[in-house]
């Protein structure tokens, strides 16, 4: 059961939500067509998240206009992914943003206070991947988990990713996100307890291929426990950690 109605149902259950208020909540209508999209007003209930905004190929008041509804219907924080600063500068002027452009994230609304059954760690390879893996972090972040980042931990020095064996072990889900040949992910895959989910970047020289030479050495992993999503999709590892880290019966962490 996702968090959201289990909230939902323990809220009447313990009298601070009647039945009629849990009914209309549950029974609001499922999304708002305004035109240009139909905004998911069910996400959160159905799926524990409510929906996120990809704002590559969308204008500025297209986004604006998307972040209205979801204001109005009660969403306290929104993600806006993929988003340019010349549309964050638009956006934030009718919708406060807190914008991180290395990631390309827009946040509307504060942080929520961490739920999660324990801690994500977010590992990069190199500098070079932080942008994804920034994309990640705070994407588990706005989902409600309490994460650990730990950059330029890549296998050209493996002693850096050995120094921070205390945060890799007691990881309830780790993302290791890298160019390259993309190492890191079976490395710290044959360390940990948890499962790893692994991110090719884009990044390295010219026979990586725009991140697929990682894409193959990740699918390739002889670490058990190894899960991959696509070239530079750092939201899709976040948000897939989030998940793994709100599931009942997860291991007990540090939240």
């Amino acid at each position: 059961m996702n968090s959201e109605l289990k909230r939902t149902l323990e809220a009447v259950h313990d009298g601070t939500l009647s039945v009629e208020e849990a009914v209309l909540k549950i029974k609001c209508q499922p999304f708002q067509d305004i035109g240009y999209a139909k905004v998911d007003l069910h996400r959160k209930a159905r799926q524990g998240a409510a929906e996120v905004i990809y704002g590559a190929g969308k204008t500025p008041e297209q986004i604006a206009g998307i972040l209205e509804v979801m204001v109005q219907n009660g969403q306290d924080t929104v993600l806006i992914t993929r988003l340019s600063p010349e549309a964050a500068e638009i956006v934030s002027r009718t919708h406060p943003l807190d914008y991180h452009p290395d990631a390309r994230v827009g946040i509307l609304g504060a942080l929520p206070e961490p739920s999660g059954l324990g801690t994500i760690v977010v590992a990069t390879g190199g500098t070079s991947d932080q942008p994804v893996a920034e994309e990640a972090a705070l994407t588990a972040q706005v989902l409600g988990n309490r994460v650990v980042r730990l950059y330029d931990v890549g296998v050209a020095g493996l002693h850096r990713t050995l120094a921070h064996l205390d945060e890799i072990m007691s990881a309830s889900v780790i993302v290791a996100i890298a160019g390259m040949e993309g190492a890191l992910a079976s490395v710290i895959g044959g360390l940990a307890d948890c499962p790893v989910i692994a991110v090719p970047t884009s990044v390295g020289y010219g026979a990586s291929f725009g991140g697929l030479s990682a894409l193959l050495s990740m699918l390739n992993s002889c670490a058990s426990g190894v899960s991959v999503v696509n070239i530079d999709n750092g939201f899709g590892a976040g948000y897939l950690a989030s998940m793994i880290n709100h599931m009942d019966g997860n291991k007990e962490g540090q939240a």
